[in-house]
């Protein structure tokens, strides 16, 4: 039986990976977006080809009512660090009273229907705070070192906390930090690739000495796949870890970049290591045992794809 699904952020990074592999498998979505500076507008061409499509433009906040189906991926969020530390309003409206319409449209569905719709949420690996050695489990105590990741954090509180209140139905998702061609430049392996476009030094914040863990977008949307073909009741009503499993620190990525953009190793005119930002975490790391059990494991490697995505943005992409 096909699903039927609502996306929302489907002109995100994360979401427009999630919505094209749920129409490649045939599945009925309904894509919605308020198409903010982060939004590929352009991808809306490439989803209307499919008649299992439909869109409309609205901001989380706005929604007011929900076509029967049976899950709700919710992508839809405001997630630069910078930005919210800078200013935080937008991320309180979207990543938590955003969160809040969402649950209450489930809340009210389910009055008038016995099955309400599956919410899988996506948060963040940032939840839990950082950590210096060893790796996050979902039954962590959340520890947010800034205001993005304390509003993600109140929004899985909500999801909690409805579930028991209300009984409604949900799987939290925390990837680690996703990478992949379609990214907005904001973030790091797109902005670098930018700043060597515009011969300007890449900025690292605290000597580019952060570690991440690489996610890339695909399997992320395969996580998510695999949860889904999974869910029953003792996979619903859970939290999931997903976790790349390459970790590496800032400086040694943007180092990559500029050496597949020059094919040489030519680094100290490129980067500037003068930058601190206040909150700043040290490494985010996550134990996703949890998830693998249920058949997923990542598939790309970053070595790999990292050459792929410099030539893309260098070739193809408009600033």
């Amino acid at each position: 039986m096909k699903k039927v699904v609502y996306i929302t952020g489907c002109l995100g990074f994360i979401g427009s990976y999630i919505t094209r592999t749920c129409l490649e498998k045939g599945w009925y979505v309904k894509g919605v977006d308020k198409m903010t500076y982060a939004s590929n507008n352009n991808l809306l061409k490439e989803f209307k080809k499919y008649p299992n499509f439909s869109f409309v433009k609205c901001d989380i906040n706005d929604l007011e009512f929900l076509y029967d189906c049976d899950y709700i991926i919710n992508t839809a969020a405001e997630t630069h660090v910078g930005n919210s530390i800078a200013s935080s309003n937008e991320f309180i409206k979207s990543n938590i009273d955003g969160v809040h319409n969402i649950l209450e449209l489930i809340r009210n569905y389910r009055q008038e229907h016995s099955q309400p719709p599956i919410l899988i949420h996506f948060s963040t690996d940032e939840v839990y705070g950082d950590i210096e050695k060893g790796f996050h489990i979902e039954t962590d105590i959340l520890n947010p070192s800034n205001p993005y990741s304390a509003t993600k954090a109140a929004a899985d509180q909500l999801i909690t906390a409805w579930n028991r209140t209300y009984n409604l139905p949900y799987v939290i998702v925390r990837p680690t930090n996703n990478y992949g061609i379609g990214q907005y430049v904001e973030k790091l392996i797109p902005k670098s690739i930018k700043f060597l476009e515009l011969g300007r030094r890449i900025p690292l914040h605290n000597g580019g000495t952060p570690i991440r863990n690489w996610l890339h977008a695909q399997d992320t949307a395969d996580a998510v796949m695999t949860i889904i073909k999974n869910m029953d009741a003792h996979v619903v009503n859970n939290i999931y870890n997903i976790a790349g499993g390459f970790e590496q620190e800032n400086i040694i990525t943007v180092k990559k970049i500029i050496k597949e953009y020059f094919g040489k190793e030519n680094y100290s005119f490129y980067i500037d290591t003068s930058f601190d930002r206040k909150g700043q975490d040290v490494r985010y790391a996550l134990n996703d045992d949890k998830l693998r059990l249920l058949g997923w494991k990542p598939k790309k490697i970053f070595n790999e794809e990292l050459p792929l995505i410099v030539e893309y943005y260098k070739d193809k992409f408009i600033w």
